[in-house]
């Protein structure tokens, strides 16, 4: 006679119900918890572990195991595989935090050509000095096992982040001071009845525009072929540009010259354009970083010839120069009209650089400061 089937009763409650459910159909968790969850959920309806299993698609023996978890452990830890007890680690953690201390020191520093580590070679390294340092477990440690022990500690010896050191004592005072320049800025532009006798001007040179020619002509795109232009690789350089831009923050005019160089006198005939575009009894304030030509001598006495109040300068302090609104004005530039641009000469870049700005100028957009000193200063 043969043996009576036992039936495993599993109590399963409505949200573990809903829970089985949704890893049932998700495409997102591991298989082996969706398979499991549509195992539980098909012997709730069918009380045989050979129909479940054929089912499924896999064997009573599956079935059978994943019930017994269910009732022991219950219905959701089941789907989770046990832990096993395997090998203790070959590499204790006095090892790997010498490997991590040798992955923080730079390779030259240790003898190597070599700049910054390689994992191969930090590999290497550890191999040869493991035993005299004391830990003979990575005397065979391989790439792989140091790129697995640097992961878990979340170093990247191989790779640099830059970072700017703060050199400005005053930063701080500086730029609070090119801040509130904004915050007046902003009043101006609230206030109404007749203009201010002030001008506020942004102020910077973008030097070592690339006048760069085509050796070959551009072949434009063909429906179906080439969705973009084709460019051939070599090119002819003609030399580079320096554009002097400065950016009335009351109307978005932008004042500007392009030069070959961008020294003392270019700076100054620069200022001599802002003096003729605005009436003699207006006072010009410009925002500016510390280049050399806006501290030499040669502007200092052009400046100092001036009609008292004519000219004041606001600069912006040492590795601050994300403080001046006129980089902002650079880099959409750079992202837009000088994007892979090519010409056949400097002067013919001179041009476009100047129609592009008289463009600008044509619909001036007012440029807006948008943070606020609290938040600058965080």
């Amino acid at each position: 006679m043969a043996a009576a089937r036992r039936v495993v009763e599993i109590e399963i409650g409505p949200e573990e119900l809903s829970r089985l459910e949704a890893i049932a159909r998700s495409r997102i968790e591991p298989a082996s918890r969706v398979e499991r969850a549509r195992i539980l959920l098909a012997y709730r309806s069918v009380s045989s572990s050979t129909a479940v299993g054929a089912q499924i698609g896999v064997t009573h023996h599956t079935v059978q195991r994943c019930l017994r978890r269910a009732v022991q452990f219950g219905v959701i830890a089941a789907l989770d595989d046990s832990p096993r007890p395997g090998r203790k680690p070959d590499i204790t953690s006095e090892a790997k935090a010498w490997l991590t201390s040798l992955a923080c020191q730079k390779a030259k520093d240790l003898g190597y050509p070599h700049e910054l580590w390689t994992t191969r070679l930090l590999a290497r390294h550890a191999r040869t000095h493991a035993a005299t340092a004391g830990h003979t477990c990575l005397s065979h440690i391989v790439q792989g096992t140091v790129c697995k022990i640097l992961a878990a500690q979340e170093i990247k010896p191989h790779k640099v982040r830059y970072y700017l050191e703060r050199r400005d004592e005053a930063f701080e005072a500086k730029m609070a001071e090119v801040l509130c320049v904004y915050r007046e800025v902003a009043i101006m532009k609230r206030s109404e009845g007749a203009p201010p006798g002030v001008a506020i001007v942004s102020y910077d040179e973008k030097p070592g525009i690339q006048a760069i020619g085509n050796v070959a002509p551009d072949l434009p795109p063909q429906p179906g072929k080439h969705e973009t232009f084709a460019r051939d690789h070599d090119y002819r350089r003609h030399g580079t540009l320096s554009l002097l831009a400065g950016i009335d923050l009351l109307t978005g005019h932008v004042h500007a010259r392009v030069e070959d160089r961008h020294r003392s006198r270019e700076f100054v005939a620069f200022l001599k354009q802002l003096d003729a575009a605005y009436p003699n009894d207006t006072a010009i304030k410009l925002i500016l970083d510390n280049h050399a030509a806006h501290l030499s001598k040669e502007t200092k006495a052009w400046v100092a010839a001036q009609p008292e109040g004519r000219f004041a300068f606001v600069f912006t302090p040492k590795h601050g120069s994300w403080l001046n609104l006129v980089e902002g004005f650079f880099s959409k530039m750079a992202r837009s009209m000088l994007r892979h641009i090519r010409v056949a000469s400097k002067d013919e870049l001179r041009r476009r650089i100047m129609a592009y700005l008289e463009g600008l100028n044509r619909e001036p957009v007012i440029h807006t400061w948008t943070y606020r000193i609290s938040e600058a200063t965080a």
